[in-house]
């Protein structure tokens, strides 16, 4: 996401980097060139004309220090420009007043919205620990109620539904089922209707005024850029919602709905779409966000996208066995299938600072499912005892894992060689405990010139 964007800031940024100081002629120059960059990456005139603005006159009156380049200075301004502009902070629903909190879903047809249900009904029970419950209001588009029950049967999560009928009587219904079988979310599935199709707006209208729902999300495409905008627009201006989920943020390189639909419609981005995996749900942080459209990572997701796949427990004999150097390929094989579950190896590279250019390689995730399909075809004595693992073995290891020979070959290789750099590490490690045992010795200083 937002790729374009991203390489041609770096490129403005750059060339500032040989300017000796900040001058009114070369911010003005360089935001020309922003302004240019954020208008073909589809961003609203209004908000660009603004963004500028701001940025002009906080980057003029912006103090140099000494340790700062120009660029430095300039990079920091867009970036607490761009943090605004694309909400200030993450919101997430509060969860406060009567019990079920009430959750309706809107937006055009082809967004994204049921399968947005299912995501941010799993999201809520796995990280705010809610007991969801999906509601069918869709009673137009063709296979629209099968779709959500096939969504919530994968995600074992209920779905009430009553077929065709009245959406306001089915919601209505919807409601008091949780009430009584104790579900504390309602997650409202309404249809797809277009901002000039009065009735459905009627519809909508009932619907909310009958509810009272805590929380109206907008469900938008990013890949249609400003016309999802001005869809928003539209739908606040009649429906007042309270958040926008923005659907297929990984498959758009230009960025234009983010950073304008904050602007436009004075309601933030809560939640962003990027992947088609039931988990494929992010928390909006503008400030991450952002970072990563600078260029600058962002640690902070990665931190938490590792958290949630990787047990504590299992962390630590990890950690035993590489001080001991007992570290084998059954370890390296549990290592890879949770890294798989962190998401695109792309998507993690690109979170570390310094290190989106490599993300550009596109690095083929592919590879990953080569290396899995190799380890898994091993016996459990030769993930454990690699040495054992001679030319038949490799052979039938080839022909199990459906890859070839020198394959195999390469993973043992690279295996062999992470297990000499890690027998390093705990040498290395076993001196500096030495050290530390040292300097208590020596008193609470240490040894002078060893701090």
């Amino acid at each position: 996401m937002f790729e374009q964007l991203s390489d041609k800031l770096e490129g403005i940024f750059k060339r500032l980097r040989g300017q000796a100081k900040l001058t009114e002629e070369n911010v003005s120059e360089t935001l020309r060139e922003i302004r240019v960059v954020l208008l073909s990456a589809d961003v609203n005139f209004k908000t660009v004309k603004d963004f500028i603005n701001t940025v002009k006159e906080n980057a003029i009156g912006a103090e140099v220090l000494t340790s700062l380049t120009p660029g430095q200075v300039m990079v920091k301004v867009i970036h607490d420009e761009l943090v605004a502009l694309l909400g200030g902070q993450a919101e997430e629903p509060t969860f406060q007043g009567a019990s079920p909190f009430q959750i309706l879903m809107m937006g055009l047809q082809g967004s994204g919205k049921t399968t947005a249900c299912g995501k941010l009904a799993l999201h809520l029970r796995t990280n705010r620990n809610k007991k969801p419950l999906l509601v069918a209001c869709d009673v137009y588009r063709p296979a629209a109620i099968d779709q959500l029950k096939v969504i919530g049967k994968s995600l074992n999560i209920p779905v009430y539904d009553e077929g065709n009928g009245d959406p306001v009587r089915i919601a209505e219904n919807g409601r008091k089922f949780a009430r009584d079988n104790g579900y504390d979310l309602v997650i409202y599935d309404t249809a797809g209707r277009l901002q000039i199709d009065d009735e459905l707006m009627q519809e909508l209208e009932r619907i909310i005024a009958s509810l009272k729902p805590q929380e109206k999300f907008f469900v938008a495409d990013a890949m249609t850029g400003q016309e999802a905008v001005n869809v928003a627009k539209t739908f606040h201006d009649r429906l007042d919602f309270t958040g926008v989920i923005l659907t297929k943020m990984d498959g758009d390189a230009r960025g234009g709905a983010a950073l304008s639909i904050k602007s436009v419609t004075g309601k933030p981005i809560r939640y962003v779409g990027t992947g088609e995996k039931p988990d494929a749900l992010e928390v909006f942080h503008p400030d991450r966000m952002a970072s990563r459209i600078l260029g600058m990572g962002d640690v902070l997701t990665l931190v938490e996208k590792a958290q949630s796949v990787f047990d504590e427990k299992q962390a630590k004999q990890l950690e035993k066995k590489f001080k001991q150097n007992k570290f084998d390929l059954d370890d390296f094989l549990q290592q890879l299938r949770q890294v798989k579950k962190m998401g695109s190896l792309t998507d993690l590279v690109s979170m570390i600072p310094g290190m989106s250019k490599l993300a550009e390689a596109k690095i083929d995730d592919k590879q990953l499912v080569h290396v899995e399909a190799i380890l898994s075809s091993m016996t459990a004595k030769e993930r454990t005892s690699p040495k054992i693992i001679d030319g038949n073995r490799r052979r039938r290891i080839s022909l199990g894992s459906g890859t070839s020979i020198q394959e195999v070959n390469q993973v043992l290789k690279q295996f062999e060689q992470m297990q000499k750099m890690m027998k390093q590490f705990s040498g290395m490690a076993s001196k500096m405990g030495g050290l530390k045992k040292m300097q208590k010795m020596m008193g609470r200083g240490g040894m002078p010139g060893m701090g």
